[in-house]
């Protein structure tokens, strides 16, 4: 937790993208992280200390991997899209740019995606996308297949789309935490901080991507996937049956795990538990590695 984090800023096609970035005092050949956050939250997403082993950044670094944490377009220092041209394609295409200049800045020999909510729908987005870079995996989570209609998600996306609004803490609390005693006090605060306004288009896209996008994104992604949804979902269904759907769908993927985060809700990362849920994240990104470097013929041990 004693990491230093460090500000990155890239500019792509007239468009400043910011990321918060920590990595360990020497390369270890472990794959680099690149990781976008979900509507409501900047790069800070990733820095909620959770549990008492840290957030997402200090327990990835102390396992030796170089997090960049992008902050999406409009949120944190990155450039606000116009609002008919804020689309998850167009989020996609500048963070997948992004991604690339951060891999050629670490000389990094594999990239291991990781995508919260509607970063996870963009994460699989640019891995459909088959980037020039070398992508070895991804992690998407806090999304899947079913947006139940008429819940929390479609009340949210009624909202007037050119509007950008900041929900108060507490209508957000509801959403993305879990029950009572799945989180500590210490969590709620930091993920406060870690709050933002965000582009009602946004929320408006975001229940029709399972619908209307999902069944042609997933059979062109073509490295392992892993999925996770929160026991205590408040946007999500997250019933077996459709985490078994989602991960049907990923037909061209060598491998897929997809599973249930117990004793959490929406924000995964922000429970107690979260901490199991990062664990099950970088030993995925060293099985990837590993089927990496053999689809390379490469070595498999950095």
């Amino acid at each position: 937790m004693a990491t230093q984090r460090d500000l990155l800023s890239f500019e792509i096609e007239g468009h400043t993208i910011t990321a918060v970035t920590a990595g360990p005092a020497e390369p270890s050949g472990r794959p680099l992280i690149v990781a976008l956050h979900g509507g409501t939250f900047t790069s800070r997403y990733f820095d909620v200390a959770g549990s008492p082993e840290g957030s997402f950044l200090d327990v990835a670094v102390a396992h030796g991997h170089r997090v960049v944490a992008f902050d999406r377009p409009g949120y944190g220092g990155s450039t606000a899209l116009e609002s008919e041209a804020n689309t998850f394609d167009r989020h996609a295409e500048l963070l997948g740019e992004a991604a690339a200049l951060a891999a050629e800045r670490y000389a990094a020999d594999g990239v291991f995606l990781v995508g919260h909510s509607i970063g996870g729908m963009i994460a699989l987005m640019i891995a459909a996308g088959e980037p020039r870079w070398p992508l070895v995996g991804v992690s998407a989570t806090g999304m899947g297949a079913v947006i139940p209609e008429g819940g929390a998600a479609d009340a949210l996306g009624s909202l007037p789309p050119d509007l950008t609004v900041d929900l108060p803490y507490e209508e957000r609390d509801k959403v993305m935490f879990g029950p009572p005693g799945s989180y500590r006090d210490e969590a709620l605060a930091q993920a406060h901080d870690s709050y933002a306004p965000v582009p009602v288009r946004e929320l408006v896209q975001a229940p029709a991507w399972p619908r209307e996008r999902l069944a042609a994104i997933a059979p062109r992604v073509r490295v392992p996937v892993h999925n996770a949804l929160a026991e205590h979902d408040a946007l999500w269904s997250s019933g077996r049956e459709n985490v078994e759907r989602f991960a049907a769908l990923l037909t061209a993927a060598p491998f897929v795990e997809a599973g249930v985060a117990r004793g959490t809700g929406h924000c995964i990362d922000h429970h107690t538990l979260g901490h199991a849920l990062h664990l099950r994240q970088l030993a995925f990104a060293e099985e990837c590695a590993a089927w990496a470097a053999r689809a390379t013929g490469g070595s498999e041990r950095r």
